[in-house]
């Protein structure tokens, strides 16, 4: 499934569309950015409330098809600049990252 197919089947807000063909191959939910950085495998959908710059960078470094902010969360500028500039999927979603997850899991 491609990011933008799980975008357009989970109703999540695009925020940097970068690379929406990506495929999405699995998917990882964490906060704590040097877990997330050691566990999230290439082609992620990884789900957080992290919504500082380095999130752009965890996202790099595992090679995440998508980064979901969930709960509502949105980002500043600066974090938005950085996803474009990386080629970075950076979406959201009004749903809590309990219920996200579950439907990303269900649909993959």
């Amino acid at each position: 499934m491609t990011v933008k197919e799980l975008a357009e089947r989970l109703s999540l807000t695009p925020i940097v569309e970068a690379e929406p063909d990506r495929e999405v191959t699995g998917g990882y939910t964490g906060d704590l950015l040097s877990w997330v950085m050691g566990r999230a495998q290439a082609g992620d959908a990884w789900v957080t409330i992290m919504t500082n710059s380095n999130i752009v960078a965890v996202a790099t470094l595992a090679d995440t098809a998508v980064i979901v902010l969930s709960e509502g969360v949105m980002p500043e500028e600066d974090v938005i600049a950085a996803a474009k500039a990386r080629g970075i999927n950076l979406y959201g979603s009004e749903l809590d990252s309990f219920r996200l997850s579950g439907k990303i899991a269900a649909i993959l």
